[in-house]
C-alpha cells in the first residue's frame, strides 16, 4: 500500500461532484461485532454531540486515492476532528486527500474471518495512512486477536503499544489521548469511560432506558398525589 504521505495531489480532480467511493463487501455476520460497533459509534456520538466538526464513521473504505482497488481497508469506526462530515459522509468513504487529513481514531471489532489481519496487516496499514491511534476489541477475549483490548499511538512513523491495564475485577481499561475517554473491556463489552469520574457513558439505549424509568417514576408519584388530594 502507498502511504498518503508521499501523495500530494487532489484525487478527487475531474471525478463527478456525485462520486462516490464503492461499497466494501459485507462485514462479517457476528451480532456481537456489529453490536459492540454500533453501541460504540452511538455513545461517541453522543459523547461528542455539542460539536460539528467531528466524524464518527465506519464501513467505508479508507483512502487516499477513491479509486485505487488495491486500497481495501475498511475500518469499524473511524474518528476525525477538524473536518467537515457532512462532506466525508457524502463520498461513501473517507478520502484523507478530499478529508485534508488522516482520522484521528480508527477501531477494529474482531471477528473469525478478518480477527488476524487486524493486529498485523492493519496495524501497519493504519500507521502508514497516518492514523493516529489505531484500537483493537475483541468480545472473546483474544481468540481473534491477539488481545482482548489492545491500543498503539503513531509516533512519529512507528506504533507505540498503549498501556493496558486490569483491575481486580478482571476490566482491562487503556487511556485514549485522542478522544480524552478510556476504552474498556467489560465481560467481552466494550465500554468508555470518563476518567475525572471514573463513570461510564452511557449507550443511547441506556440513556433512553433511564428516560423511560424517570418517566414511569414521576407517573407513579402524580398519581399517588392525585388519590392524596382526593381527585
Amino acid at each position: 500500500m502507498t502511504s498518503p504521505k508521499a501523495k500530494s495531489r487532489d484525487y478527487l480532480a475531474g471525478l463527478p461532484d456525485d462520486w462516490r467511493v464503492p461499497d466494501p463487501p459485507p462485514r462479517d455476520p457476528d451480532m456481537k461485532q456489529h453490536r459492540s460497533i454500533s453501541d460504540f459509534d452511538a455513545t461517541l456520538m453522543a459523547h461528542f454531540a455539542h460539536r460539528d466538526d467531528v466524524l464518527i464513521a465506519g464501513g467505508g473504505y479508507l483512502r487516499n486515492d477513491p479509486r485505487n482497488e488495491s486500497e481495501i481497508f475498511a475500518p469499524d469506526c473511524v474518528v476525525a476532528f477538524g473536518v467537515n462530515p457532512g462532506a466525508i459522509v457524502s463520498r461513501n468513504g473517507y478520502v484523507i486527500q478530499h478529508a485534508g487529513k488522516p482520522p484521528d481514531f480508527v477501531l477494529e471489532v474482531a471477528s473469525l474471518s478478518t480477527g488476524r489481519r487486524d493486529y498485523t496487516v492493519k496495524r501497519e496499514g493504519y500507521a502508514d495512512y497516518g492514523v493516529r491511534e489505531y484500537w483493537r476489541f475483541d468480545h472473546t477475549g483474544g481468540r481473534y486477536h491477539d488481545a482482548p483490548l489492545a491500543g498503539d499511538v503513531l509516533t512519529g512513523d512507528k506504533c507505540t503499544p498503549i498501556p493496558i491495564n486490569r483491575n481486580p475485577d478482571g476490566m482491562l481499561w487503556g487511556r485514549s489521548e485522542v478522544l480524552g475517554l478510556d476504552l474498556c473491556w467489560v465481560e467481552g463489552v466494550l465500554k468508555l469511560r470518563n476518567p475525572e469520574t471514573e463513570s461510564f457513558l452511557p449507550t443511547p439505549n441506556e440513556l433512553k432506558s433511564s428516560l423511560e424509568a424517570s418517566q414511569a417514576q414521576v407517573a407513579e408519584l402524580e398519581t399517588e398525589l392525585r388519590r392524596l388530594r382526593g381527585e
